[in-house]
């Protein structure tokens, strides 16, 4: 039995666990906004990276990101699309959990080399948590997180 019970932990230890919390408080801040929000694109400025490989959540995440969330954008969504980029000088990643539980990533689709972008063009309302990742280390870069209905960044 004792041996069992040695297994046991020895397996749950070595099964990889899902490292980013959802329901964590945002690093850098919760933000509310409607459809058709005036002061587009709002600007949050951010310490992209963490410790966590984004791509344990699957293809095509990569990059290095915080357990927490960067930013929770809770998005009452109307009939534009909605935007999150990033800019930095540094090679940035994006990953965000929107409100259909899904996982969408992306490295280097937005308007600069090596800035990322995710575009919904039919939002859902409600919560979007976002990491802004490094691409090739842990250590943390300044960026700028932009959310817009209009342009990406």
């Amino acid at each position: 039995m004792k041996k069992l019970v040695l297994l046991a932990a020895v397996l749950c230890a070595a099964a990889p666990a899902l490292a980013q919390d959802t329901s964590a408080r945002a690093t850098y801040g919760e933000i509310e906004l409607d459809s058709g929000f005036s002061g587009d694109p709002r600007v949050i400025r951010v310490d992209a990276g963490g410790s966590i490989d984004a791509s344990e959540l699957g293809s095509p995440c990569t990059g290095f990101i915080a357990r927490a969330p960067d930013v929770r954008l809770t998005y009452n969504a109307g009939s534009l699309p909605l935007i999150l980029s990033v800019a930095a000088a540094s090679d940035t990643t994006l990953v965000v959990n929107a409100p259909d539980g899904r996982w969408y990533c992306d490295d280097d689709s937005g308007d600069a080399p090596l800035n990322p972008m995710v575009r919904f063009n039919d939002p859902q309302a409600g919560d979007y948590e976002i990491w802004i990742g490094t691409f090739s280390d842990t250590g943390s870069r300044p960026a700028r997180l932009y959310i817009s209905e209009l342009t990406s960044q």
